[in-house]
């Protein structure tokens, strides 16, 4: 079969690759399309004559060739930069690791910022600028997974049970430290010498603010190396976690009054009502959005992939929104995260509980290992204001203060905690109290003259701590035999016991009419039970028991850890008991049929329930012999028991009165010895 068209459409063809210049394919600059170039210009460009096929000479000249291969450096530099950073850590750290002696003698954090010295020594020598880690990239993009971390997966229980210890040394510790090294340095500088008497009460004022704060980050890093017991570990953080509203309350504080002519007591007055704004305002932004993603998870049960996003991205709102109104970012990241944690682990899958879990673990890691490498490096870069007396004075100051602070606080506290903190807690917690990168990013945003020799003296002090003190606090505490932590997961036995205990002392305190922690803790999980679960989590888990709850996590934990190990055989990978529950899920239980019963029958039961039984958890009166109310009937049977108990006596008495008592018969030995002393009297 012959096509005629498929013959002239050929013939075009040819036509058009031999004869390339005939009119019809010369396409003018504004009809041809963009980033394609035609036959024609190709064969122009490679004429070596300076006119072009139709006699005109070119306006253009000789055409630049095609690049095969380009460079543009500018277009990828800070992109390329952060990686690079990042790769860097990561490689710093990992070969810490595969050398166990030198990461069990010096922390790691030490060894980050020597990298971190040597890097930024090095790109001085070659005539570059060392990077310097501004405060806006520290506080906006490298604390908050630090934070979000050590506040999702803070262990509740010690924390709450300890949470008023942490506050006292958190608040009062904080102001303490804060107002001990600013007014003795002002005392430093008014006896030094002309060259600080420049640096009036509220410039050192505001450099205690910044100095006397414990830093997380550097606490983290620390304390999870040498493995410390829980108390110590849940106090020292917990204070370094909490004493960030009392920072940012006391910087903003002095830094307002700085720019004033006189001090009133209003101010004063104002400035103590923010710091509570600011730590409860931080705690309420929290509070909301870890419930808004609590309630987001119960409905993505068909789109899993998206639940570990929104964790993220909720705590990271939390604390944005909470900077934004200069509130305490870490109070709400904290609070975000211990609010969340419960409901939305309840709705999500286990694949996304582990994918948070790791994610946020590295996300941490990487932030906490450029905090420490960047230290270094704008250690190196920062401008410097040497003053020796300034400098030693501060770090005298920082140690003493905190002594005594540790000292006199645990003092009180011990008069109302049932386990004391010993001799040797109160040293491990002052010797843990280290500064790092917080105080050292406040110090970049000062505006005060001093600027360079403050930051002088915040180095020098973080230096000490982390190496002097990090250091050695190993050591210290193997030959001071500090309990350290137990690395053992908790039974089941276990847990019975503790909700055992719980409702124990729930009740004692009920009897006894004293409403303790453990009344209002109960009277929470039940509001929570009723209320809030029904609200924030999906499905049956709502109505869950906590203890079969933990047996199921439990559960999957070792199922998980036996399929790792390779202690399950073969299981096919297509049935998975974690991926077939978040697909498919269990299908709802059969209702129980309630046998009917009449109105009359109904009405009696209610009836007799009524009259026989009380409300439980009533509240009753303390047992206090001022407060008892007298029983006639009691009081009355005392009486005849006392005249009772009188008549006998008398009895007793008149008994003795008439009756000669009978003489007792002696042993052989004393009528021996009665006998030879008569004899002798004779």
């Amino acid at each position: 079969m012959r096509i005629p068209g498929c013959r002239w459409a050929l013939y075009v063809l040819i036509i058009l690759v031999l004869v390339p210049d005939l009119p019809t394919c010369a396409s003018s600059p504004e009809v041809e399309p963009q980033g394609f170039t035609s036959n024609a210009d190709e064969a122009h460009s490679f004429t070596p004559g300076p006119h072009d096929g139709h006699g005109n000479k070119s306006s253009h000249g000789k055409r630049k060739l095609f690049p095969v291969l380009g460079m543009d450096y500018s277009y990828i530099r800070e992109p390329f930069e952060i990686a690079l950073w990042i790769l860097l850590a990561c490689l710093m750290k990992l070969g810490f690791h595969v050398i166990p002696t030198l990461s069990s003698v010096v922390p790691e954090s030490c060894l980050l910022i020597v990298v971190g010295l040597l890097v930024g020594g090095l790109m001085k020598a070659v005539g570059e600028t060392p990077p310097v880690l501004k405060s806006s990239v520290f506080f906006l993009y490298l604390l908050p997974p630090i934070i979000l971390d050590a506040g999702y997966f803070l262990p509740l229980r010690p924390f709450s049970e300890n949470l008023g210890t942490i506050l006292m040394f958190a608040v009062l510790g904080t102001l303490w430290n804060a107002f001990f090294i600013g007014s003795l340095l002002y005392g430093v500088c008014q006896i030094s010498g002309a060259k600080l008497l420049d640096v009036g009460i509220l410039d050192n004022l505001l450099f205690g603010s910044i100095i006397s704060a414990v830093d997380p980050v550097a606490v983290l890093a620390v304390f999870e190396e040498i493995h410390i017991n829980e108390l110590l570990h849940i106090l020292v953080f917990g204070e370094s976690l909490l004493n960030d509203a009392v920072t940012v309350v006391l910087y903003h504080l002095f830094e307002e009054f700085s720019t004033l002519d006189k001090v009133t007591f209003r101010d004063i007055s104002l400035g103590f009502l923010s710091f509570f704004i600011v730590s409860l305002g931080g705690v309420f932004v929290g509070l909301v959005y870890g419930i808004i993603a609590a309630f987001t998870s119960r409905f993505t049960s068909h789109i899993r992939v998206i639940e570990p996003l929104f964790v993220f991205l909720y705590s990271y709102m939390a604390y944005m929104s909470a900077e934004l109104f200069h509130l305490s970012g870490i109070m709400a990241l904290i609070a975000s995260g211990v609010v969340m944690r419960p409901y939305v682990e309840a709705n999500i899958s286990h694949k996304s509980h582990t994918t948070i879990k790791y994610f946020l673990k590295m996300w941490s890691s990487v932030s906490e290992t450029l905090i420490f490498i960047f230290l270094g490096v704008s250690t190196v870069a920062g401008p410097h204001s040497w003053n020796w007396t300034y400098v030693i004075s501060t770090l005298i100051f920082c140690l003493i203060a905190r002594v005594l602070g540790v000292m006199s606080l645990t003092w009180f506290i011990n008069k109302f905690r049932i386990v004391k903190l010993t001799t040797k807690d109160q040293f491990i917690i002052a010797y843990g109290g280290l500064r790092g990168a917080i105080a050292f990013s406040l110090g970049y945003l000062l505006h005060s003259p001093n600027r360079d020799m403050f930051l002088t003296a915040i180095i020098t002090v973080i230096f000490f701590t982390v190496f002097v003190q990090g250091m050695t606090i190993r050591p210290l505490v193997e030959l001071l035999a500090v309990k350290k932590k137990q690395e053992t997961k908790r039974s089941i036995n276990e847990e019975i016991h503790t909700q055992f205990l719980d409702h124990l002392l729930t009740g004692i305190e009920d009897i006894c009419g004293h409403y303790g922690h453990h009344h209002w803790k109960d009277k929470l999980n039940r509001f929570n039970k009723t209320y809030v679960k029904k609200c924030l989590i999906a499905g049956e888990r709502s109505t869950e028991p906590q203890l079969i709850a933990f047996y199921h996590k439990m559960e999957m934990k070792q199922a998980i850890e036996l399929v790792e190990s390779g202690g399950i055989g073969k299981i096919p990978s297509a049935v998975s008991t974690v991926s077939m529950q978040n697909i498919q899920p269990k299908p709802k239980p059969s209702a129980r049929v309630i046998p009917t019963l009449s109105k009359v029958k109904e009405e009696e039961i209610r009836k007799i329930l009524r009259n026989n039984l009380q409300k439980t958890r009533q509240r009753l009166r303390s047992y206090n012999r001022h407060t008892l109310v007298a029983d006639p009937y009691e009081e009355a049977w005392n009486q005849m028991l006392l005249r009772r108990q009188k008549m006998h006596q008398i009895e007793q008495r008149a008994a003795n009165y008439l009756t000669v008592p009978a003489h007792k018969l002696d042993s052989p030995t004393l009528s021996r010895a009665r006998v030879g002393s008569g004899k002798q009297c004779d």
